[in-house]
């Protein structure tokens, strides 16, 4: 009897060590893939041209520069750091929630800004107070440099964000409504 037993497990244990079919592993149908990559282009935010809005890769989230246009492709603030600021980072937080992440996801913030002062950071973190928090804000880089891709462009904002969860917790009106 233990013999059997032994040679029972003894099979199941090499039936789950064999490698896969020459396929590799498949996928089982309507089942999730958590390292899918998934290009995110909406339509509603401007871009420049030759790049992804963001590409997610399972949870991480890697954003492209976001730049001060508006959904018609139209410059906002032009010579305003401020306002090109504030219509960057919610060009970013637009982008963020399509990839289904939050600014309070993102791990890493590099801000891009033509003829940079050290002034420039205050202007810029008073523009987008949900992307720095006071207690633990993203790591992050200011970069001065000449010029962006067009006339007029100030600042661009690329993230990367790490989703935290897959599922987000019901709010408290979603848990009433609820029997």
């Amino acid at each position: 009897m233990r013999i059997a037993f032994t040679s029972t497990l003894g099979a199941a244990l090499l039936a789950a060590c064999t490698p896969p079919p020459s396929g590799g592993f498949s996928q089982p149908p309507g089942g999730f893939d958590p390292v899918a990559t998934r290009y995110i282009n909406p339509g509603t935010v401007a871009a420049l041209p030759g790049f992804t809005h963001a590409v997610r890769v399972g949870s991480t989230v890697y954003v492209s520069g976001e730049v001060a246009l508006d959904s018609t492709g139209r410059l906002v603030g032009p010579g305003d750091l401020g306002a090109q600021a504030a219509q960057a980072f919610a060009n970013l937080a637009t982008v963020l929630r399509i990839a289904g992440a939050v600014p309070a996801d993102v791990v890493k913030l590099t801000v891009y800004v033509v003829n940079a002062s050290p002034r420039d950071a205050q202007v810029i973190r008073e523009a987008a107070p949900d992307f720095f928090p006071p207690r633990n804000p993203p790591a992050g880089t200011v970069v001065g440099i000449q010029s962006l891709p067009r006339e007029g462009l100030l600042i661009a904002v690329d993230a990367t964000a790490v989703v935290r969860a897959m599922f987000r917790p019901l709010n408290e009106r979603d848990r009433r409504d609820r029997p």
